[in-house]
């Protein structure tokens, strides 16, 4: 008895050794590895075979849900896309028709072909400044009141000169403009320089003389909002004088007193006479303009001969004026 007992367990060991080798023949290492995983595998799933296992359909379920957020994504992608696409086409489509608009206007006013080029159109508006020099109406700039400015009133000043010179450009009567009194190696020369591409190449006269000694002084009319007398008429025997000051502290009669000093004419622009204080809720009203509105007013009249229609050109009605014919 004691003899099978110990000799049962070296007989089965043995019979298993020789099982296993029967199978490293058949099979080999690989085969081995992979029927112990599947072993395992059915250990596993006998051992959990009273627990609760996810069914298909919930796996499947929790695929095609992952799927859908996907999905979703994607057209959450796709249609921002394609709001922004349509933006970006509505700017271009808007920026063409501006474009266009601009060209019909240049070709209106100029009278010129519109299948001109750019080069062509250049040329013609450099031609007719140049013409403006000998037998058009003369503009003048008194920039000798800039080193009382800050720099912020010195780069308003910078932009206003930019408008103007656009607005002459433009003009079908040009002035001929020149800038008096006007340093370059000052603050407000380096401000023109900074703010205003191709300030350099402006075609107009660019002196240190002061206007009161660059012209004769029976032919200069200082236009000022203190002046006593209304401007009838734009002369071409005149030059006409704008004070290049911005000046928020307000001086009164800075512009006003410099011509009495010189025993200059004066003038103001006929708002008074054209045109009636509105209300507002500021109760603000000021003839004080930029000079670049002051030009518009001038160009106007000098194209239109209408002082009403220029006057509406110039004055916004933010300065508490309006025509007459307006309130009427």
């Amino acid at each position: 008895m004691d003899w099978k007992l110990e000799g049962s367990p070296q007989k089965t060991e043995s019979h298993v050794l020789q099982e296993q080798e029967v199978l490293r023949e058949d099979t080999g290492e690989y085969g081995m590895s992979e029927s112990f995983q599947l072993l395992q595998i059915d250990v596993e799933c006998e051992r959990q075979e009273g627990e609760t296992l996810p069914t298909g359909g919930a796996v499947l379920c929790s695929v095609s849900a992952a799927s859908c957020l996907v999905t979703g994504f994607e057209k959450n992608v796709q249609r921002k896309q394609r709001h922004w696409e349509k933006i970006v086409a509505a700017k271009k489509s808007k920026r063409k028709q501006e474009k266009e608009r601009r060209k019909a206007n240049r070709v209106e006013n100029l009278g010129i072909c519109p299948q001109h080029s750019k080069r062509f159109l250049r040329s013609l508006t450099k031609e007719r400044l140049l013409e403006a020099k000998h037998s058009g109406p003369r503009l003048c700039i008194d920039l000798s009141m800039s080193h009382h400015m800050s720099k912020k009133e010195l780069s308003r000043l910078a932009g206003q000169i930019r408008r103007l010179y656009g607005s002459n450009k433009k003009a079908t009567r040009p002035f001929w403009i020149c800038l008096t009194g006007f340093a370059t190696d000052g603050p407000l020369y380096e401000e023109c320089l900074r703010m205003n591409d191709g300030f350099s190449s402006y075609l107009l006269d660019i002196t240190e003389e002061d206007c009161f000694t660059l012209f004769p002084l029976e032919t200069l009319v200082y236009l000022t909002p203190d002046s006593e007398h209304a401007l009838e008429d734009v002369d071409l025997n005149k030059v006409y004088i704008l004070g290049g000051l911005v000046d928020e502290s307000v001086q009164k009669k800075v512009t006003f007193q410099k011509a009495r000093e010189h025993s200059v004419k004066t003038a103001r622009l006929p708002i008074q006479e054209y045109m009636v204080r509105c209300q507002n809720g500021k109760n603000y009203h000021s003839e004080i303009l930029a000079i670049n509105q002051v030009f518009d007013i001038l160009s106007t009249y000098s194209e239109t001969q209408s002082w009403p229609e220029a006057l509406k050109k110039g004055v916004s009605s933010r300065k508490g004026y309006v025509l007459q014919n307006a309130v009427e």
